[in-house]
């Protein structure tokens, strides 16, 4: 069991959207994590982050015991989570919440929400976005990890499949457009694809993806069976990169680094996606995918490190010892 005293709890629900982006904030500001990896079953499934009786003992005896010795800092990001941090919260912990808990903010210490699922409040910091670890020394060690993409021939194209979702109806047809915008490409510049996909890609679209460009230089990453992932090296060696419009996630890592994004038919995207793509194109940070590459100045957008020293700033003079010293948001671009 975690040491709860100058410690900072890292909760969320084992989806893979959620644990990144708790994971990226905890560590931007401490350097004593401790990851809860949170499962439950009804009522509390269904219901939280509200209270019932016995909530409790909604997530086990590991964690019910655990709240006898609560963190300095608990972070959690998901409805799961909401319910862990205000269990922690009502035990002294300072508590961070991560999305829209859809109940009343105040009921955390601070709630990091984007700014496209429109939640405001007194303690609300808002982000465009999402949050995650990318920023120049995670970009370095990409490199460094995957010195060999650096040889593919340029310029280098990543493309980033996801899957389709409620808001977005990213199938077959969409694929397709996707690719035959990307055959000009390849057409009139030449160079190399590094096509990886999501834990959301259907798998009739991997084996269309691996297909169409079984002959493109680069590569092609869907899973284990294809080694390891080299998502962080690909964003790295990136001239250009071109994402699917169904993921927040994606987009905003991919516009944390230096490439011009293209985003494949954003008018797809419905509802909050949709909000948030029509943003960066107002922002000049992302473009629709065309038949041409043509470039554009870009300036990273990184909003860990910013959201990690409003975080600090708010919580005012308390802070465990094992919280790091406050770090401009511009050192990280």
């Amino acid at each position: 069991m975690p040491n709860g005293t100058h410690s900072c709890w890292a909760l969320h629900d084992g989806a893979a959207g959620h644990r990144r982006q708790v994971l990226a904030l905890a560590h931007a500001l401490s350097q004593d994590v401790h990851e809860w990896t949170l499962s439950t079953s009804a009522p509390w499934s269904w219901l939280a982050p509200r209270r019932l009786p016995g909530s409790a003992r909604a997530f086990g005896d590991a964690f019910l015991l655990s709240l006898n010795e609560p963190p300095a800092l608990a972070i959690g990001c998901g409805r799961r989570a909401a319910l862990a941090t205000r269990l922690l919260g009502e035990r002294g912990a300072r508590t961070v919440q991560l999305l829209d808990p859809r109940m009343a903010p105040t009921r955390w210490d601070i709630v990091v929400a984007p700014e496209h699922d429109g939640l405001r409040g007194a303690n609300v910091i808002t982000l465009c976005g999402s949050l995650h670890p990318v920023d120049d020394a995670w970009l370095q060690a990409g490199r460094a990890a995957f010195a060999s993409l650096g040889e593919l021939p340029s310029p280098r194209t990543v493309v980033l499949i996801g899957g389709p979702t409620k808001a977005v109806r990213f199938d077959r047809s969409a694929f397709e457009v996707m690719a035959s915008r990307l055959e000009h490409w390849l057409a009139t510049s030449g160079g190399s694809l590094l096509v990886i996909g999501s834990r959301r890609t259907p798998p009739q679209l991997a084996q269309l993806a691996r297909a169409y460009w079984a002959d493109t230089p680069g590569l092609r990453w869907f899973d284990d069976s294809d080694g390891a992932n080299p998502y962080a090296g690909a964003l790295a060696w990136a001239d250009h990169i071109v994402v699917s419009p169904d993921s927040v996630n994606m987009v905003s890592e991919a516009c944390a680094t230096h490439a011009p994004v293209y985003v494949a038919e954003p008018g797809r995207a419905t509802g909050r996606v949709r909000l948030y793509l029509d943003d960066l194109l107002r922002r000049g940070r992302i473009r629709a995918l065309g038949k041409h590459a043509e470039p554009f100045d870009v300036q990273p957008l990184r909003e860990t490190a910013r959201v990690a020293n409003e975080v600090r700033q708010r919580l005012g003079p308390w802070q465990g010892r094992a919280f790091l010293p406050r770090i401009d948001a511009d050192e990280h671009g």
